[in-house]
């Protein structure tokens, strides 16, 4: 019976790619919200998984769940295991939860979450459990959360925007989960930043100009609010929006002269309207941990942050992907080695955020901070 609804809620996506006979899968991947051809979080991921199991002559397998929901990612996570699974990476917060369950469940398989740290909490406002029982966090020992400090990546692309004269921009984000609003409200402190630099004293960033889509896939409407906002003067969008961002793109190779900036992986290969991409080290971590795991030297059992100082964030500078006039490498290497000696602290939140730009002499408006940060 449990096999049964294992196979009934959740619709496998993936094939072995490479691999030695037999119907058991070492390595597995379970998709969220997106697929693993998002040409952002999920692809970032899984082509990291794919190069290692090709390198390493290690088999493979992803997962794509049918709806987001605990149980239908709890299936996933069975049937993967099921399958042979010895490791399973998710990637996103949307697992944290189901992490949460698995790791007691499966105690000798280990997992990876990323953007994400295990927890039973279903409710922040009632401190509602998915078992009932109190609130727990704990990171067990078959576990390795990692996250990154999408904020310093976000700072740079719009650092980098203001620098090369491209003074009206926009945000774009998915949705508002915290890797995402770290992504925009990083982009726009980055910008506040170089407005300060380059003198703009009466700079300020739109507050009709930042805003979540609800959703990570490619649409009509997403086009044509790009479409609408480079019309009205716009130069360049941020989009944090997973497949989303290629609705943008679309957006502006219909217009002239028009910006689109990348998220999560160098995204230049897919628009030549992709000025730069705010990325993130998804292929480099999770190599590392598989590495790490086949090596017998998993260390599990803990939450790592991943910033510019270990080289996982930041602006692709190869000459392809270098789509600047203005802005030099040289300049881009300036403010993130400032970054990384902690010169300049990103903010983080919506206090830090504000104080960080009135250090500036700057008054970011509340209409803008609750778009930023939505009440509930």
């Amino acid at each position: 019976m449990k096999k049964f609804f294992i196979l009934f809620i959740l619709v496998v996506a993936g094939f072995v790619l490479v691999g030695c006979g037999g119907s058991e899968f070492e390595i597995a991947m379970i998709t969220d919200s997106g697929d693993i051809d998002d040409r952002s979080f999920n692809q970032g991921t899984w082509e990291g998984i794919v190069e290692f199991a090709e390198e390493n002559g290690k088999t493979y397998k992803y997962y794509k769940p049918t709806e987001i929901s605990f149980d239908a990612y709890v299936a996933a996570i069975d049937l993967a295991v099921d399958s042979g699974a010895k490791i399973v990476v998710t990637p996103g917060f949307l697992f944290e939860n189901s992490v949460h369950k698995a790791q007691s469940t499966y105690p000798d398989v280990k997992f990876v979450i990323i953007d994400g740290a295990p927890h039973n909490v279903i409710n922040w406002d009632t401190m509602a459990t998915y078992d009932g029982s109190p609130a727990d966090f704990t990171v067990k020992p078959n576990t390795l959360s990692i996250f990154f400090q999408e904020e310093q990546s976000g700072f740079l692309a719009g650092y980098a925007s203001i620098k090369e004269g491209l003074t009206s921009l926009g945000f774009m984000g998915g949705m508002a989960v915290p890797a995402v609003v770290r992504f925009g409200l990083g982009f726009v402190a980055g910008a506040y930043y170089a407005a300060e630099e380059e003198g703009l004293s009466t700079y300020s960033f739109a507050n009709n100009r930042y805003l979540y889509l609800n959703t990570f896939a490619p649409s009509e409407s997403t086009k044509n609010t790009a479409a609408s906002w480079y019309a009205a003067g716009v130069q360049a969008i941020h989009a944090a929006a997973g497949g989303a961002g290629n609705s943008v793109m679309a957006a502006a190779q219909e217009a002239a002269g028009k910006w689109v900036i990348g998220v999560d992986v160098d995204q230049s290969n897919l628009s030549n309207t992709v000025i730069t991409s705010a990325m993130k080290g998804l292929s480099v971590s999770v190599q590392t941990a598989l590495t790490d795991y086949f090596n017998n030297e998993f260390v599990g059992g803990q939450s790592i942050t991943l910033g510019v100082a270990e080289d996982a964030v930041g602006l692709p500078t190869v000459s392809a992907s270098w789509r600047f006039t203005n802005f030099t490498t040289a300049e881009y290497n300036t403010i993130l080695t400032a970054i990384s000696n902690g010169t300049i602290v990103v903010p983080t939140d919506e206090a830090t955020f504000v104080t960080f730009l009135s250090a500036l002499g700057f008054t970011p408006s509340q209409t803008l901070l609750d778009t930023i940060w939505p009440k509930a």
